[in-house]
């Protein structure tokens, strides 16, 4: 059977920490670290029955930190180029190893996520892991890697701005000089000769703004004159591969793949069909920021998925919080026309501003319309982060990372919502407010409505705004309205993004039911979230009547196409009963 992805998104790290008294800037000995050992299979059990088909464990892989682990053998890293205490998930330091903050036994770091990875899949779900490739910190150095494996950058000729065969880019005689403080006498970071950083800044200066912890990697490109150098294969490109190999080996379902519009598409279509020629079901995401990019790195480059930042997150952000009508969403799915199904939606991630913070919506009641629209409009996955679905502000200043409506991934912190859900792996919410009781339920209600229907799952979809944007029953600025349908049921769904509850018309063409294969007539149809059933006309000659009778959400009126009664045309008005 078919399966809808919905992926959870959670920092082990912040989500398992119990610790109510974290102080910004605090160490992992005064705030503490999440560990794997307590993501329990009732935790598991908990964000499965929330409508979970996957976990993305995000910072798993061992990365530039504060905390010292020199007793382990790890390497110690600099902490003038570590931003933050617990550092950036992004910046890692051995591809081949867990991070230590997250473990109970250091020693045994790698057994607690081969354990948690047999947890996640005994609760019903799949692994979703972050694949780094465009970048590593800046003091890399594998101490886990298997035999045989040479580390990034050990055969570099460092007189070389590029070489085909460097792992890094290299400013030639000069020194890494960011506008950061490096240090003094023994703890200062020196680094010669300086090494591009991350974010394509090909110059030993980088700024706070740049992502100066962390080093470009070499994939064939010289990006002092814009040749392409891929073939013979660049080192790299094995290197990369076997990485994805390891991940894999040990039980991981797919990758998230950070920033993969930055590394070239001939990797991509290369490293993928390697993989997936050992692991064919494993799924590869790709966070990627150039709607023009779509196609090519689904069609060339063999992505399962895409995240839809630039389209549809951007639209429903502006729908929601800048005036914008909401029949721009009719746009959003014409650009992905044909690849719907490749796209991933999402409302939060570490990236994103919380909904709920003040640099949003402020209110993550509001959030049902938006929600809706993202999981329900295509086939794709929907994704949601750690405490969304509890309604968490980000109202902390963690310390590296400010006010700014994010939740940290730099600071050793904890998030209350997580923390009174858990309520110490009880996961019974008794500490809940009634209103975040209240939102979790409704986010499991949708979320689990993605794969109990299978017009949502496998579905066909229709945008039916075209014939109501001149229709005084219906508000084309602040209502949206499609249809799914499969086999024998329909849904219509209509959002309200408006502050009023609202009784709307919707037409239904008479090219919908030609291409849906719509019986029309008279049915007994069912509203999913609230579960009222009603007799309603289903036909092309009469608009569908439905109350969306709460403001910022929606009506998903099932029709089963074997209740239908054909009804007589008549020039009488439409009753509308309630059951």
């Amino acid at each position: 059977m078919n399966t809808k992805p919905v992926i959870y998104q959670m920092l082990p790290r912040l989500f398992a920490n119990n610790n109510a008294d974290c102080i910004p800037n605090g160490t992992i000995e005064q705030n503490g670290s999440g560990k794997m050992n307590d993501i329990t299979p009732k935790v598991l059990r908990a964000i499965k029955d929330l409508g979970a088909t996957h976990v993305w464990y995000t910072g798993v892989i061992e990365h530039a930190h504060d905390a010292d682990y020199t007793a382990y053998g790890i390497a110690r890293h600099n902490p003038h180029i570590v931003k933050g205490k617990a550092g950036s998930p992004y910046a890692i330091t051995d591809y081949y190893d867990i991070d230590p903050d997250i473990a109970v036994d250091v020693e045994h770091r790698l057994d607690e996520f081969d354990a948690l990875v047999k947890r996640t899949h005994a609760a019903g779900m799949k692994v979703i892991i972050d694949f780094v490739p465009n970048h590593v910190g800046r003091q890399y150095y594998s101490d886990a890697k298997p035999a045989g494996i040479k580390d990034l950058g050990a055969d570099d000729d460092h007189t070389m701005f590029f070489s085909p065969t460097n792992d890094f880019y290299y400013i030639t005689r000069q020194q890494f000089s960011p506008s950061i403080d490096l240090g003094s006498g023994d703890d200062r970071y020196v680094e010669f000769p300086a090494k591009a950083s991350g974010n394509d800044c090909f110059n030993a200066f980088p700024n706070q703004y740049d992502w100066y912890e962390t080093v470009k990697l070499n994939y064939g490109i010289d990006y002092g004159n814009g040749s392409h150098h891929f073939d013979p294969i660049p080192p790299v490109w094995f290197k990369m591969l076997h990485i994805l190999r390891y991940w894999a080996s040990r039980g991981v379902d797919g990758f998230r793949c950070d920033m993969a519009h930055m590394v070239p598409l001939e990797f991509w279509r290369w490293a993928i069909a390697n993989v997936k020629e050992r692991y064919p079901n494993i799924i590869f995401i790709a966070e990627i920021y150039d709607i023009h990019l779509y196609r090519d790195f689904i069609n060339i480059g063999g992505f399962d998925y895409l995240y839809d930042k630039v389209n549809l997150y951007d639209t429903l952000r502006g729908v929601q919080c800048h005036n914008v009508s909401a029949a721009n969403i009719t746009s959003c799915w014409q650009t992905v026309e044909g690849i719907s199904d490749k796209m991933l939606n999402f409302q939060e991630n570490h990236d994103e501003q919380r909904y709920a913070s003040p640099q949003y919506a402020n209110d993550a009641a509001t959030v049902f319309p938006s929600l809706i629209v993202s999981s329900m409009i295509a086939t794709g996955p929907y994704m949601l982060y750690m405490g969304q679905e509890l309604g968490e502000k980000a109202l902390d200043a963690e310390g590296y990372s400010g006010q700014d409506g994010r939740t940290t991934i730099f600071d050793y912190w904890s998030l209350s919502t997580i923390r009174r859900w858990r309520n110490r792996d009880k996961c019974d919410g008794r500490m809940l407010t009634d209103d975040e009781k209240q939102l979790r339920a409704g986010y499991r209600k949708i979320l689990r409505m993605c794969n109990d229907e299978k017009a949502i799952t496998m579905g066909r979809f229709f945008d039916v705004m075209y014939v109501n944007y001149e229709n005084p029953k219906f508000n084309p600025h602040r209502h949206y309205a499609f249809l799914r349908s499969y086999g024998d049921a329909t849904l219509l769904i209509a959002v309200n993004f408006d502050s009023n509850p609202a009784e709307v018309e919707i037409n239904i063409p008479q090219h919908a039911f030609d291409i849906l294969d719509m019986p029309q007539g008279t049915v007994k149809a069912t509203e999913l979230l609230s579960g009222i059933t009603a007799e309603k006309t289903f036909a092309a000659d009469a608009p569908f009547k439905a109350y969306l009778a709460v403001p910022y959400n929606a009506a998903i009126w099932k029709i089963e196409h074997k209740n239908v009664v054909p009804r007589l045309k008549t020039n009488r008005p439409q009753e509308d009963t309630e059951m």
